[in-house]
């Protein structure tokens, strides 16, 4: 196969030679003045077709791409050179007034990929960096609870008209799960406990993590009336018994398929914290990972960049602290390392 051609061809079952499958040809090169002639076009041809006839019926399209972090998982290399490719792509279409490409990129992949430097992100003018507030993931817990007909004909109550009002969301919310997990005057309120319980060492709480933890909730719940147990109090649908034990598989996935998948190179380090402290000095890193102070600093403070430790105290005297997404999964115990000694 040529380097600037990807080949063309046909798939042909051995047994009884019917065509299977048909595979196209890309030529990376420019087409010659003689292939011109016969219609055939570059790419960037096409795209200028395109984006006339797009003009002519006044229309404009948009190239919506999501999901790269599981599109490219198998090698950070492949994910960069890919990703890298991608903008120079977006560089090369802003020319074309109808047609638009938005790219929806995790931000530790995008800080991943640039950090060696890409020259062509400073062709990116318009950047977005989502956040999810605690008032979106609430209207998110509830916009699902909502689509569930049953719920809603049980508790009498107009979703739309809901999710209208922010007054009627606390209402339906506090029908719904009860006041604090933890009780007590200083203990957070339920909804609180929540975001926090999901949160990485960023702070940031993903959707995907508080949605897993309503399905786990959902299912301990579930588990523990056929066991027995009381209805929870007030027609509420949980007890407030469920959501410590919903919380230890939400951790255990995101370890897993965060951490462990796309960083296999920190997994030894990570299982080393097994059944220890959750906030580390770096004296006590260096005893556990078997290394120097400073290469112990280092190493956590890739773990830093990652959402797995918060960096406190002072530069000189920095502490390392775990959020408690990743506690369960690790056995973490709630204290500082060598604070008795």
């Amino acid at each position: 196969m040529s380097t600037n051609k990807l080949e063309a061809g046909v798939e042909f079952d051995a047994t009884t030679g019917v065509p299977t499958g048909v595979i196209g040809r890309i030529s990376l090169q420019e087409p010659t003045g003689e292939l011109l002639g016969r219609g055939v076009l570059s790419l960037d041809g096409l795209f200028s077709e395109i984006n006339a006839a797009l003009a002519a019926a006044d229309h404009s399209i948009w190239v919506l791409l999501d999901r790269l972090d599981v599109a490219f998982a198998e090698s950070h290399e492949l994910e960069a050179n890919a990703l890298r490719a991608l903008v120079r792509v977006y560089s090369d279409l802003r020319a074309m007034e109808k047609i638009e490409l938005k790219i929806f990129i995790r931000e530790d992949i995008w800080k991943r990929i640039t950090e060696k430097g890409l020259r062509e992100a400073s062709h990116i003018t318009r950047v977005e960096v989502m956040r999810w507030t605690p008032e979106m993931l609430r209207n998110l817990i509830l916009r699902r609870i909502l689509s569930n007909e049953v719920i809603v004909s049980e508790f009498g109550v107009d979703p739309v008209e809901v999710m209208r009002d922010s007054r009627k969301q606390d209402e339906i919310f506090g029908r719904i799960f009860p006041e604090q997990v933890e009780q007590g005057s200083r203990k957070a309120t339920t909804f609180d406990w929540m975001v926090t319980r999901c949160a990485d060492a960023t702070g940031n709480t993903a959707p995907r993590e508080l949605i897993h933890l309503l399905n786990c909730l959902r299912d301990e719940e579930i588990r523990r009336q056929e066991r027995g147990g009381a209805p929870p109090l007030n027609n509420q649908l949980f007890d407030r018994s469920v959501f410590k034990f919903a919380l230890p598989a939400v951790s255990d996935q995101r370890l897993h398929t965060y951490l462990f998948a796309e960083y296999p190179s920190e997994r030894p380090f990570l299982e080393r914290l097994h059944g220890e402290k959750a906030e580390q000095t770096p004296e006590s890193l260096s005893t556990i990972w078997g290394m120097s102070r400073d290469e112990a600093i280092e190493k956590a403070d890739v773990l830093v960049s990652l959402g797995f430790f918060q960096a406190r105290g002072s530069r000189q005297e920095p502490t390392y602290w775990v959020p408690f997404l990743y506690r369960d999964a690790l056995h973490l115990v709630q204290g500082r390392a060598d604070a008795d000694e």
